[in-house]
């Protein structure tokens, strides 16, 4: 093996977590899994083609460049082209985009590299027009990147303004655990499905930024937790864990991957029984709809928001359905501004 050959194997291992024992076992004390570990969840085995993975903070001229190579890792953001459920909907349909936020590096905040390799991401999924899912664990944007001497306020960065772009051409399904905060938020918040877990905090600002904006000190936990956020309907799934998350969130994709050949259902001739005679009764609309949909594949959003409708997916002999059904258990399964802003 040749010297170069080495070296870049060696680089290579610097990205990993087995190089990087003290943050990842930082994120396992926590109960968190660490940003590749929810790549390798997401993505199908060995379908990843990762862009930018050597890339480190614009911080040259005030750190060592060893330091940044072990401490800033693809400057705190993974991306790459991946296969997602290829063996439920086949190869072709399974193609995707990843972006996974690495809150080991810098507290998963938004650097001058990080936003390069950002935007040419998401103007690739743009081109072909390919599902995007996201981790969106972070800080915001980062001041600590000396390099650049040529940005005014961020004002050339056009990640945010292509995100935008994307909606109508590209499904965004993202993902939030820990602390998402500030431009984090942004993207989590203009996703088109939005998953978080139990333990999430999101909001505008986190607490330097409200402080320094002179509204008072918070502690980061106090700021967007998720039973609330879940509340004012932000969230449309909370999940336990990462690991329920990234279940739920290929689950997702799956429906607007296309239909699936294997399938199961219970007996329909279940569904006179729950339905009662006299119209004056309400019954439990849910287990219509397990009864109808296949097996193991309705999907609801917004449970706890807009109640009196229902909405979510399902599939009916293979094929993906949206769900849209009124509730007669809550508020007589009347539409009030919650629940319509849902349906619509």
């Amino acid at each position: 093996m040749n010297k170069e050959f080495k070296n870049f194997l060696n680089r290579l291992e610097k990205s990993k977590d087995t190089s990087r024992v003290s943050a990842m076992n930082k994120r396992h004390d926590l109960g968190y899994r660490t940003a590749r570990e929810n790549l390798n969840h997401l993505v199908d085995q060995d379908s990843f083609l990762e862009f930018g993975e050597f890339a480190v903070a614009a911080q040259r001229t005030r750190r060592d460049y060893e330091e940044l190579q072990e401490e800033t890792p693809a400057d705190g953001i993974i991306t790459g082209f991946c296969k997602i459920n290829a063996d439920q909907v086949g190869e072709a349909q399974a193609h995707g985009v990843a972006i996974v936020y690495d809150y080991s590096v810098l507290a998963g905040t938004q650097g001058f590299f990080h936003h390069q390799k950002l935007d040419r991401i998401t103007e690739q999924a743009e081109r072909f027009a390919l599902p995007i899912v996201i981790y969106t664990e972070g800080g915001g944007g980062r001041p600590g990147d000396v390099d650049v001497t040529t940005q005014i306020a961020g004002l050339n960065i056009p990640s945010f303004s292509t995100w935008a772009r994307l909606s109508g051409r590209c499904l965004k399904i993202a993902i939030a655990n820990g602390y998402c905060f500030a431009g984090n938020a942004a993207l989590f918040g203009c996703s088109d499905f939005r998953i978080a877990t139990k333990n999430s905090w999101i909001g505008m600002a986190g607490p330097a930024m409200i402080e320094g904006g002179g509204l008072g000190m918070f502690d980061p936990k106090e700021i967007g937790p998720s039973e609330i956020q879940e509340k004012n309907g932000v969230i449309d799934y909370l999940a336990v864990d990462e690991e329920e998350a990234t279940a739920i969130a290929k689950k997702l994709l799956s429906y607007f991957q296309g239909p699936v050949d294997e399938f199961s259902f219970a007996d329909q001739s279940n569904l006179k029984e729950i339905i009662p005679e006299d119209r004056r009764w309400a019954y439990p609309v849910r287990e219509i709809i397990e009864c109808l949909a296949d097996t193991d594949t309705y999907l609801e959003l917004k449970k706890n928001y807009g109640r009196s409708v229902i909405t979510g997916f399902i599939r009916i002999e293979g094929q993906p359905i949206a769900l849209l059904a009124s509730d007669c258990q809550q508020l007589g399964g009347a539409i009030d501004s919650e629940p319509f802003r849902e349906s619509s």
